[in-house]
């Protein structure tokens, strides 16, 4: 039988780049979280030996490029199993919008193949795949509200964060993140005071884990706002911590519409607006489900693709993540 795998997508709840590391990579710093909205995976295994791919979304590689051949490739060879895996992608997720849909494809992959072999490989070892396919892997083997280290892969599972309303602007632009962190590079030894370069790039990454640890431990006020929740404290204290994603420095100036969708976000009611990733998915923050939904129908009449959703804390993302 088939395994069926839903692919879920998440956003970033600030990202602070830091300095260039031996291997290439940059040092980062971000929390992820995942959100409802989701492609889906079909991972079936037969007699015989290869691993195909198919997607009718014609942005998607259907060769060996494709995130969820590696990991196939890669499970199959840590099981020791020769097969034959075909994987279905039902694409409804942007591509290059910065919300992990290639990543989480990838690790419904996984999960859909041990579901199908029967099998599960050690936690450990998940892991180590995961991250050997892409930085953003490995969050999706944990789920809900994620502290992302190193390149991103070293994840680290959090409170979650109570459900949170969001709308997610998809506007049809591909962003490469490789690009994005050359333009960085670029913007970052331009800095004439030195504040992006060199250690001033590590106080940046030490100032933003200690924002990000006072939020998330209810700082900077402690408490609900009067008549509020904790949910509304928490939107209250992202914006005063400042907390934002480094990739909007670089990406806005050379996409300016991006900062135009943005600037809707935050026009229809959104209390936090944030670039996802390296985008060009935009998402907004909301006190409640009816604003939300009003914000997106909004958003849809100024001609930007829009969709209501709602954050996914870790208990309900394994729920969800197998079914048809």
């Amino acid at each position: 039988m088939p395994a069926n795998v839903r692919s879920f997508a998440k956003i970033n709840l600030g990202l602070v780049i830091g300095p260039r590391r031996e291997d290439g990579f940059h040092e980062l710093r971000t929390v992820y979280q995942t959100i409802a909205l989701h492609d889906r995976v079909r991972v079936q295994v037969a007699g015989g030996r290869g691993i195909e791919v198919r997607c009718a979304d014609p942005r998607v590689p259907e060769n060996d490029s494709n995130t969820c051949h590696r990991m196939a490739e890669l499970v199959l060879q840590a099981l020791g199993e020769r097969r034959r895996v075909t994987i279905h992608i039902e694409k409804r997720l942007p591509v290059q919008g910065g919300l992990g849909s290639a990543s989480s494809n990838a690790a419904a992959t996984l999960l859909g193949l041990e579901r199908a072999l029967k099998t599960r490989l050690p936690a450990a070892e998940r892991m180590r795949l995961a991250a050997a396919v892409g930085s953003d892997v490995p969050l999706f083997l944990v789920g809900g509200t994620v502290l992302g280290l190193s390149r991103g892969e070293e994840v680290y599972p959090l409170d979650d964060l109570p459900p949170l309303d969001c709308v997610v602007a998809t506007p049809e632009l591909g962003i490469s993140t490789a690009q994005a962190f050359a333009d960085w590079d670029k913007l970052a030894g331009a800095g004439a005071d030195g504040r992006l370069t060199g250690g001033g790039e590590s106080d940046r990454i030490n100032a933003c884990s200690h924002s990000m640890v006072g939020w998330l431990s209810g700082s900077p006020t402690g408490v609900p706002a009067k008549g509020g929740d904790r949910a509304e404290a928490l939107l209250l204290d992202l914006v005063r911590t400042g907390i934002e994603n480094d990739f909007e420095q670089v990406v806005f100036p050379q996409y300016p519409e991006l900062r135009d969708v943005k600037s809707a976000l935050i026009a229809s009611g959104a209390r936090y607006v944030s670039l996802s990733g390296s985008g060009s998915a935009v998402y907004g923050l909301y006190g409640s489900t009816a604003a939300a939904k009003k914000a997106a129908a909004r958003l849809k009449r100024q001609g930007i693709p829009a969709l209501a959703t709602k954050t996914l804390p870790r208990r309900e993302y394994w729920k969800k993540t197998f079914g048809s």
